[in-house]
């Protein structure tokens, strides 16, 4: 049993003044079998702490359903932590941004239309009650108080940069002190006057979060808390990518200067991140800063430990300054682990979407299309059919508003992209006589995970129209692809292949565990399925080339590899190279 507190201007643990190095890592990110490894890299770079999220949507996936096992085993994680000699800050949430899927609410939230996230909505604040009482069983015997590593918990996640509502703070704050948190509590914001006023609360300790300017952020902070300890709570010494930009760089040398102006300032730091890992299959979220901007599966980051867990420049940078500012750890600097080259793997056997349809859902009927949500669908894709009479001439299609990318198929030939926020947003099409099937195949790309789009039902969310008319009676397929065991698949030669997604299967053997990286270099947009694992999204747009895939996932023999990819292959092919691209 131990305690952490505040004294003055400074951080107390046991009555000794302590400043907090922490790290980023999230447990839901990183395979379970590299956590050890990966906390124990933060030690070896003189962090003496590590924080982490909490992802409520993997956590309860369905209403009242939970889990905290296997990968999303926190309490392990936190003892991991504990065995590394780390001490634990965690994030709780309800969200936590993240880059993650509806910052981290789960989506069946928004099967209440009147829904309203983050604030003092009763049939909100029910499910958070009831997702934080799941979690505190775990988390609250893991506490200092308690002798566990867990020193300190945060109330909600940059609640300045979304709204002002104290009664749903004090809502938090109040909730957390009930089910026996006892440790501190803080909160974190931008370090501005409206962040700092519309995401605190007076007796809770605050803290800001900036990339550089420590010494104006911190001027800031002081405004709002003239004493205790200053902290910098996402050090953002760099930075996620969207889908179709550059990927982000940040000198090794800048970032060390930034983390030195606020370490000389006295100040805390926790490293956001210090290794980003994966966010892997539907996880990833969205921005939506006035066009829709989805984010990649990579979640590098450009952090001190790279996606695969391996030590940067960077990392070397901070570990000699960290190491002015608190005592070394002793550890080794690590070494970067073995990666493996697989060469190329064939995908011999391939089947259509169309094909495949009635393994793969059962549809329902609407009179107007329905979004993912109100059909009990978190993740995936989504098509509508419906039948349109003609002859009639050619005429603009229009979907009013697609959350986020349809492909739209005419009596089974491809017509066209309509994309949310996108530069088009009509396809001309003309009806034969006897009319013709209207197929829209749409893929939800991530809810957007932080600012005042956060309501990001997915799907056709209003309307299609031919010509100004609305089109009515559709037939609707849940397309989640959570299970692709149901999918017969037939060598390429002998499939029919018609326009639209195929899923291609390939086999391949891996004569060690190491990590390697798969490239679909002939793909133009789809998913990559190992041994049933979603490992996430490729897009010829970039910037990531390359998927990671961890060696602790691989079998001696037998691996299968599913691409279910949304245009063609220019060759059925992936290959498993030893380094990653990430642009």
């Amino acid at each position: 049993m131990s305690t952490f507190t505040i004294e003055g201007d400074q951080f107390v643990r046991d009555g000794e003044p302590l400043r907090l190095l922490s790290g980023e890592i999230h447990y839901f990110r990183v395979p379970r079998p590299y956590w050890a490894d990966r906390l124990r890299k933060a030690r070896a770079c003189n962090l003496n702490a590590v924080c982490t999220y909490v992802a409520w949507n993997w956590h309860e996936p369905q209403p009242g359903q939970f889990c905290f096992s296997g990968n999303l085993d926190v309490a392990a994680f936190v003892r991991e932590a504990a065995a590394a000699d780390l001490m634990v800050l965690v994030r709780p949430g309800p969200y936590i941004c993240s880059e993650w899927d509806l910052g981290g609410l789960p989506w069946w939230l928004l099967r209440d239309p009147e829904m309203r996230l983050r604030c003092n909505y009763p049939p909100y604040l029910e499910a958070v009650d009831r997702f934080l009482d799941a979690l505190m069983e775990q988390l609250v015997p893991l506490q200092c108080t308690h002798g566990g590593p867990i020193i300190a918990m945060q109330v909600e996640n940059e609640y300045g940069s979304y709204g002002n509502d104290q009664a749903y703070l004090r809502h938090l704050a109040d909730g957390l002190r009930r089910r026996g948190v006892d440790v501190l509590l803080y909160t974190s914001d931008g370090p501005t006057d409206f962040m700092l006023q519309g995401g605190t609360l007076p007796e809770i300790h605050k803290i800001a979060n900036f990339g550089s300017g420590a010494r104006a952020a911190f001027a800031k902070l002081r405004e709002y808390q003239p004493t205790g300890p200053l902290m910098c709570g996402e050090f953002w010494n760099g930075w996620f990518d969207h889908w179709g930009e550059e990927h982000h760089r940040r000198d090794p040398a800048d970032a060390a200067a930034a983390l030195e102006e606020i370490l000389a300032l006295g100040g805390s730091v926790n490293l956001y991140m210090f290794h980003g890992g994966t966010s892997f299959g539907f996880a990833p979220g969205a921005n939506h800063p006035g066009t829709y901007q989805p984010d990649v599966t990579s979640y590098d980051s450009d952090a001190p430990l790279d996606e695969a867990g391996d030590p940067t420049p960077k990392f070397h940078a901070f570990r000699e300054l960290l190491g002015r500012y608190a005592p070394p750890s002793g550890l080794p600097v690590p070494e970067p682990a073995p990666k493996q080259a697989l060469g190329c793997v064939a995908l011999t056997e391939a089947v259509s979407l169309w094909e495949a349809l009635p393994a793969l859902s059962t549809p329902v009927r609407r009179p107007t299309p329905v979004t993912m949500e109100a059909l009990g669908q978190g993740y995936g894709f989504i098509l509508y059919r419906t039948r349109v009479s003609g002859p009639r001439p050619a005429g603009p299609l229009q979907i009013r508003d697609v959350h986020d990318r349809a492909q739209v198929f005419l009596d089974g030939r491809f017509v066209g992209v309509l994309e949310r926020d996108g530069a088009v947003n009509t396809l001309e099409i003309t009806i034969p006589d006897g009319g013709a099937q209207l197929d829209i195949l749409v893929e939800n790309q991530g809810r957007v995970n932080y600012g005042p789009e956060l309501h990001d039902r997915k799907g056709i969310t209003a309307s299609v129209t031919l010509s100004n008319q609305l089109l009515f009676d559709w037939q609707i397929y849940p397309l989640p692809l959570a299970d692709l065991s149901v999918l017969r698949f037939v060598p390429v030669g002998q499939a029919t292949l018609p326009d639209g997604p195929r899923f291609y299967r390939g086999t391949f053997d891996a004569p060690t565990q190491a990590d390697t990286f798969l490239a679909v270099p002939g793909g133009k947009k789809g998913f990559c399925f190992l041994n049933g694992i979603n490992l996430g999204r490729y897009w010829e747009k970039g910037p990531q080339r390359t998927l990671y895939v961890p060696g602790c996932w691989l079998r001696p023999q037998g691996n299968e590899l599913v691409v279910f990819e949304l245009h063609e292959l220019d060759q059925p092919e992936a290959h498993l190279v030893d380094r990653p691209s990430l642009g």
